[in-house]
């Protein structure tokens, strides 16, 4: 039984780069999808596919072995646009590596395009 199907994602995705893996399967989701679109637009990932109902509903993913650390941030903090310096020091190694992913009224989008527009939401998690 699934709690967190989010922080199932970062957890396959994490220990399947740890040991090497060129792919990896995870739960799909909306939500999933659209952080998954991040990734792969910043180079952590490669391609993903659907693979539908018939293996339980399922993205499988192309691995570059790009990603050192990810996760869920749990509780979903809110951040407001002028306080992820603040969270960019809590989650992440260095100021200009790696992304945190926020819940905004536009849709999921990173932290850098949360910044350009100016606005804040609902810290999802990171990756580097």
């Amino acid at each position: 039984m699934r709690h967190d199907t989010l922080s199932d994602m970062f957890s396959a995705l994490k220990n399947a780069e740890a040991i090497g893996k060129t792919e990896c399967a995870v739960p799909a989701s909306n939500l999933i999808k659209s952080m998954l679109l991040i990734m792969q637009k910043e180079k952590y990932i490669g391609e993903f596919e659907h693979l539908g109902a018939d293996s339980g509903g399922k993205f499988r993913i192309k691995l570059l072995g790009r990603i050192n650390n990810c996760g869920s941030i749990k509780p979903r903090f809110s951040v407001g646009k002028t306080d992820f310096i603040r969270w960019e020091k809590r989650f992440l190694p260095a100021a200009s590596l790696g992304l945190l992913l926020v819940s905004t009224s536009n849709g999921v989008i990173s932290h850098k395009e949360a910044k350009k527009k100016g606005i804040g939401g609902k810290l999802l998690g990171y990756v580097y």
